[in-house]
């Protein structure tokens, strides 16, 4: 089987036990392949936390769960010194705290003080903490994948634009149809009834070396000129929105950085990996512009006025921008 095929059978898997989520599977794996990090974001109860535990529980690496609450401490993530004493001798060793795996579960992120989640960042975007002036590398493969509620619940704090722009992509779930909300019963069902019995059946691990192959594979995906420059206008057009359409200028106050243009070029490239190409096009950038694009906007007093969505602006951009031929 070959490696892309190893990849379409993990999605497959994954999707079986997390129903009517699809496209949420797709861009998670698509962020593994990209070696970036994934806010996930809805309403409780949509399958956030279970999409994440299925993806570490079908990849043959290290899980570590982190329950952010408003009295977490930045040390309790990263971890820190701790004085030991042996034969008679004090000494201080380094801790590492639960950040110190492969996937990373931050659990309702947006419930702990800023102070807490922007103990993130460095390790977000080095691989890496620094403690008392000592620097500690992450895993090589490490992925964060968060979740949150929105920011109107009870009890929730918006993250840091700087850690937000950390996220490669911000993927939203929705309810599941009437259809897949009757599989999930059935299938809950029969995981409690086997869980009951003690007969879980074994489940079939995918090699993290797999993960690294596939990335070398990606990163020879052919990029044109052109579909640069596609990717530079469309970032172009959420920071000179008045060249672009009148609607857009009202509605951002502050566009994509350039790691957006970066995000863009690498899940783009990892979507036509998994599509069985060699080469991007323009249907790849634009599949992936919402997950990538959608939380690195800064939208105005007049786009919320007018109830426009971070989604709506996107798509606007979509429809000004040309696409290459």
């Amino acid at each position: 089987m070959s490696i892309r095929n190893e990849f379409l059978d993990l999605q497959r898997r994954i999707g079986e036990s997390v129903l009517g989520q699809d496209d949420v599977v797709r861009q998670v794996l698509l962020g593994l392949l990209a070696n970036g990090h994934v806010l996930l974001e809805s309403l409780p109860g949509l399958a956030k936390t279970r999409t994440v535990k299925a993806l570490a529980e079908h990849l043959d690496t290290r899980m570590s769960r982190i329950q952010f609450t408003p009295d977490l401490l930045p040390s309790d993530i990263t971890g820190g010194e701790v004085l030991h004493s042996k034969d008679g001798q004090n000494q201080i060793r380094f801790e590492p705290g639960p950040l110190f795996g492969n996937i990373i579960l931050a659990d309702e992120i947006n419930r702990a003080p800023a102070k807490v989640q922007a103990a993130l960042l460095e390790a977000m975007e080095e691989r890496q903490i620094t403690v008392a002036g000592e620097s500690h590398a992450m895993p090589e493969l490490f992925m964060v994948l968060a979740t949150q509620n929105p920011i109107e619940q009870e009890g929730t704090y918006a993250l840091p634009e700087a850690q937000m722009d950390r996220f490669l992509m911000k993927v939203q779930l929705d309810y599941p149809s009437a259809e897949n909300e009757s599989e999930v019963l059935r299938l809950l069902r029969a995981e409690e009834k086997q869980g009951l019995k003690g007969d879980r059946p074994a489940v079939q691990r995918l090699d993290p070396a797999l993960v690294f192959k596939a990335r070398l594979e990606i990163s020879e995906i052919h990029v044109a000129e052109s579909i640069d420059r596609y990717l530079i206008d469309l970032v172009n057009a959420s920071r000179s929105a008045a060249d672009y359409d009148a609607d857009l200028a009202r509605w951002i106050a502050i566009g994509a950085s350039p790691r957006g243009a970066i995000s863009l070029d690498r899940v783009a490239r990892a979507h036509a990996w998994l599509e069985g190409q060699d080469f991007v096009s323009p249907d790849d950038v634009r599949a992936i512009m919402l997950p990538v694009l959608r939380h690195r906007l800064q939208l105005s007093y007049d786009a919320v006025a007018d109830g426009v969505s971070a989604d709506q602006v996107v798509q606007r951009m979509l429809d000004v921008v040309a696409v290459p031929a």
